[in-house]
């Protein structure tokens, strides 16, 4: 039996969806323990791409069940539409698909304050995807949120978003001017959904707890990176929950001490999307051209990612904060054709040598990337599934990351599909 985290080590986007699937082909259960439809996990099988936003990446096999977690905020209408799509491409989700019954809902209110606080910020925005992550989980802490179960209850869903609607109706006419809502049309667009998902939804925690106690395999899938965490992120350009290990426990109701390990999962460069800081961004010819190779555009937005080299500070704070011990090294095939690649060992602030990605505001502003450069492979590696097979000079980029972060490369990842892959080491 083994309870394994898959925890994204920088801004998102690392690739955590391919790890999942390629892991989860030996799970019993995949759960997702935090985020909301802000996560785009993208999946390649075959010519086939499947991207998800809320359900868990161990759906496209036939074996492991999966758990939405407490700590994921639902959207329903946006798992409605997920779980008809994969549906009409063959995907069997409600056999073995499960819902946390004291998940917490994105309601249509909350999407709408998003996307006009957003507006109202207008330079200065976040840059959040406008799903109404953020105002859920606001809700939640502030006691004014509404869970899934009580959504079964037509009586009480009505009676609280009458409740809710009293402080959203004043706040979208008088201080952001945009429409309200009735009660009636919220009731009526929510209700039958959760009617519909009524017999997958349960006690998550519990059913979790008894996989565990029967050692069974447990993947947990998280969305996000470590530096979009909500304590420990690039605050407050960060997600409204914790991607690292405190959130498996949190968002999934397990001990902490019942998780096994945590698989770091990174890009072998550096990609962030929205508004925040990223020392090693690239606004150059070179940043553009990984853009493109790489397919760098949000799975969830559509927005251009921000491309820059690998930032070893970065993934050294996610490491310590997480206790990873090993990696997942995800399109090193994109930097095939890229001359001289540079990597940022560390960090100049007030002409003191820094390791580690500062927490304060004040010193990231300061930064200056310390980097060395090493060659390019200049060779085609995608689909290469066996580490002897790697071109001398890509192994020697990757031993060099090895020894940078003191963790180890379990699992790279040479192109988008399932089957393109190198494993080092099986985790179940």
């Amino acid at each position: 039996m083994s309870v394994i985290g898959i925890i994204g080590c920088q801004w998102g986007d690392e690739g955590k969806g391919k790890i999942v699937d390629l892991l989860a082909q030996k799970a019993d259960v995949v759960a997702r323990y935090q985020g909301g439809t802000n996560a785009g996990h993208t999946v390649e099988i075959g010519n086939e791409q499947f991207i998800l936003h809320t359900i868990p990446s161990g759906i496209l096999y036939n074996k492991p069940m999966c758990l939405i977690g407490n700590g994921v905020v639902v959207d329903l209408v946006s798992l409605d539409e997920e779980i008809k799509h994969l549906q009409s491409r063959g995907i069997n989700v409600l056999e073995h698909l499960f819902i946390s019954e004291n998940a917490h809902l994105i309601m249509p209110y909350h999407k709408r304050r998003d996307k006009a606080h957003e507006m109202k910020l207008g330079k200065g925005k976040i840059g959040t995807t406008g799903r109404g992550i953020g105002w859920a989980y606001s809700d939640k802490v502030a006691r004014r949120g509404l869970r899934i179960c009580e959504a079964l209850n037509l009586n009480i869903l009505t009676q609280k978003v009458e409740d809710f609607l009293d402080f959203y109706n004043f706040i979208f006419k008088n201080y952001f001017g945009v429409e309200t809502f009735t009660t009636k049309e919220i009731v009526d667009e929510i209700y039958p959904i959760a009617d519909k998902l009524r017999n997958i939804i349960i006690d998550g925690s519990g059913f979790l707890n008894k996989m565990i106690d029967e050692n069974k395999n447990v993947l947990c899938e998280g969305a996000q990176g470590v530096h979009l965490d909500i304590d420990f992120g690039t605050y407050p350009y960060v997600t409204s929950s914790n991607p690292t290990p405190g959130g498996i426990a949190t968002g999934l109701g397990i001990g902490i001490q019942k998780i096994d390990n945590c698989l770091g999962v990174t890009k072998a460069y550096t990609t962030r999307v929205g508004s925040g800081p990223m020392p090693t961004e690239l606004d150059s010819a070179i940043g553009d051209k990984i853009r493109e190779v790489g397919k760098e555009f949000g799975a969830t937005t559509g927005r251009p990612r921000r491309c820059g080299w690998f930032d070893a500070p970065v993934v050294r704070r996610s490491i310590e904060l997480c206790n990873i011990k090993e990696l997942a090294i995800t399109k090193l095939d994109v930097l095939d054709d890229v001359d001289k690649i540079k990597i940022c060992t560390s960090y100049k602030i007030n002409n003191e040598k820094v390791y580690k990605f500062p927490l304060s505001s004040e010193k990231i502003a300061k930064i200056e990337p310390v980097y060395e450069e090493v060659d390019g492979w200049k060779s085609d590696i995608k689909g290469i599934t066996e580490w002897r097979k790697l071109p001398e000079k890509a192994k020697k980029y990757l031993k060099r990351i090895e020894e940078l972060l003191e963790a180890e490369i379990a699992i790279v990842s040479t192109g988008p599909k399932r089957s393109q892959g190198i494993v080092k080491k099986n985790y179940f």
